[in-house]
């Protein structure tokens, strides 16, 4: 096999990818704003899409299998290659989190809230962006975007710190908004560890890149 066969076939690998990713990214942005407008049925989407993710989840790691036994790929190449597999178990687990979202979403459908929700779509906001920019920087294999990137869960883990603060100092008010602030509580924390799953993202493409172990959760 040639070289430029192989690049071709690689190229063909990162657009699976990010077509994987925007996927992810739609359900991810949906689950939100589903849960934000009450949207049950905008919810019931989310969660009927993720098949399509798991689907696709296949799709590339077959092609990532594909690539490892028909062109032996070494150092660097298998690194990237790799990387990919590793990759999609991210993004998958980042789409559970969504359809969690929206399952909860379902249950609080005829639900008047006890607060409007605004620093919950400003975590899902940042979840979003640093989604398509760690993709992107792997597609790059660019380890500054990397870096930039994996920064943005220092401000997603502040405003998880806030929002737990506000709903604690809320079911303290009045015991009665324990049961919705709980749920609030856990989609705060699938945010942040979506986040954290987008950081492990990051380390890879340095890793990737430099050969070398980086922890960006510090």
């Amino acid at each position: 096999m040639t070289r430029n066969y192989f690049d071709q076939e690689l190229q063909e690998l990162q657009v699976l990818l990010l077509k994987m990713s925007s996927m992810v990214e739609e359900i991810l942005g949906n689950s939100v704003k589903a849960l934000k407008a009450q949207d049950a049925e905008l919810a019931q989407k989310v969660i009927d899409d993720d098949d399509e993710i798991d689907t696709m989840e296949y799709v590339v790691e077959d092609k990532c299998i594909k690539l490892i036994a028909l062109q032996s790929p070494l150092a660097r190449d298998l690194r990237v290659i790799a990387t990919a597999l590793k990759i999609i178990t991210d993004l998958e687990r980042i789409a559970d989190y969504a359809v969690d979202i929206a399952k909860i979403t379902i249950k609080l459908q005829h639900e008047k809230y006890i607060k409007e929700l605004i620093d919950i779509p400003r975590m899902a906001e940042i979840a979003v962006r640093m989604v398509k920019g760690a993709i992107d920087a792997y597609v790059h294999l660019d380890t500054s975007q990397a870096h930039e990137i994996a920064k943005l869960d220092d401000e997603v883990d502040g405003l998880y710190k806030q929002i737990f603060r506000e709903l604690l100092f809320i079911m303290m008010e009045d015991p009665r908004t324990v049961h919705q602030a709980t749920y609030f509580l856990l989609i705060s924390r699938y945010l942040e560890r979506i986040c954290d799953h987008v950081t492990n993202i990051c380390e890879r493409i340095i890793h990737t890149v430099t050969s070398e172990h980086v922890n960006l959760n510090e």
